[in-house]
């Protein structure tokens, strides 16, 4: 790109994110009532038809208030399709002071949402509108996700819907937060509820019940013995949730707990019930029920992802190197397409002095349009 269009391109990245920020897209599946991700679909759903996308408003599965936004940039089908992948929800915003209001100081911007995740949000739209307005030999498809804090619904929405718009991704790029490093990998998580049944009886007599909270306690010991060693191994088990009994002098006849395990890259997400089930004493009443999961995720070594990784390390001076100790979406899209994981990144993610770092909104920008103008999925 010439001088002045590397200037543009980062001055409307960041003109974007403060637009972006500015409108509430707080998940009402984290907090009841929230807005929601509809101002941020209208909002885009404008732009890019503007800007020649042909768009298209995807609902979650049972949620018609929850919409994703796909847009599909015009080109023959021959040339190589990239996803640009982002979120347009937020956590909540509790105890922040004005936190729809972006606040600039130096080459931070202040505001939810600003790091997780609109800087990489407008990143990957201007670099996109630009490509369309160069015409570069290739179709960035903006895949743009409700519900990614929570329950991922946008994204399999989305997922599900690429046939029917004649999508066929070569590869996928989210833009999440790294600090501009390439994701190597990603841990998985399984979260399983194990109950307890006991029996009741007054608490004078004891020995005629059978307490659930006391077979609760010695799994709660057994699994922080256990955590040592799952940590040493990469992942992590503990208790997150823990209750029992009704009222003082009944022995409790019931009793629960979640427990969580963080699966390393190459365990299946489900290893939480192995290792449930190999610390709970045989004579206790119990039962395990898997809640929730999802797999890890690890960068292929070769293909297109691996390519589009080294160009744009290239291109943003970093490498491979950061392993994310928690869980995003890319399980999700490798299923359908190579799938890269690189976004700007600045500090208080979730916290009430969130931000971003306007250095490398402006850095992703610029690289995304150097790298996919001169994309192919052949060999380097």
């Amino acid at each position: 790109m010439a001088d002045a269009e590397v200037v543009d391109v980062e001055a409307a990245a960041v003109e974007l994110l403060v637009t972006l920020v500015g409108i509430d897209s707080v998940n009402p599946g984290l907090v009841t009532g929230a807005a929601g991700e509809t101002g941020m679909v209208d909002h885009l759903r404008a732009r890019l038809d503007a800007a020649g996308f042909g768009t298209t408003v995807v609902p979650a599965a049972g949620h018609d208030d929850r919409p994703s936004l796909v847009a599909v940039a015009p080109g023959p089908s021959q040339w190589p399709t990239v996803v640009l992948n982002g979120h347009l929800d937020t956590v909540g915003v509790a105890g922040m002071t004005d936190p729809l209001t972006p606040r600039v100081e130096g080459d931070r911007l202040y505001g939810r949402g600003a790091a997780d995740m609109k800087g990489g949000l407008a990143a990957l739209v201007v670099a996109a509108e630009r490509l369309v307005a160069d015409g570069a030999p290739v179709r960035p498809v903006l895949a743009l996700s409700a519900d990614e804090e929570d329950a991922n619904l946008g994204t399999e929405a989305i997922v599900r819907a690429l046939p029917g718009l004649g999508v066929r991704p070569d590869v996928c790029l989210i833009a999440e937060p790294t600090d501009l490093a390439l994701s190597r990998s990603l841990r998985g998580f399984g979260v399983a509820r194990v109950t307890f049944r006991g029996r009741a009886a007054h608490s004078s007599q004891a020995e005629l019940g059978v307490n659930a909270v006391t077979h609760l306690g010695r799994l709660l010991h057994a699994i922080d013995r256990r955590a040592d060693d799952v940590r040493a191994a990469g992942g992590d088990l503990m208790v997150t949730v823990a209750r029992g009994g009704d009222s003082p002098f009944v022995v409790p006849a019931h009793a629960e707990c979640l427990v969580e395990l963080r699966t390393t890259p190459d365990q299946p997400s489900t290893a939480v019930l192995a290792e449930l089930r190999g610390l709970l004493s045989p004579e206790w009443d119990a039962d395990v029920e898997l809640v929730a999961h999802r797999d890890g995720w690890r960068l292929d070594d070769d293909g297109p992802a691996a390519r589009l990784a080294r160009r744009l390390g290239a291109a943003l001076g970093t490498g491979a190197t950061f392993d994310a100790p928690y869980w995003m979406e890319a399980p999700l899209w490798q299923a359908v397409c190579p799938t890269v994981i690189c976004g700007p990144s600045g500090g208080g993610i979730h916290a009430v002095d969130e931000w971003v770092d306007l250095r490398q909104v402006r850095a992703l920008a610029r690289s995304l349009v150097t790298v996919l103008s001169r994309w192919s999925l052949g060999a380097d």
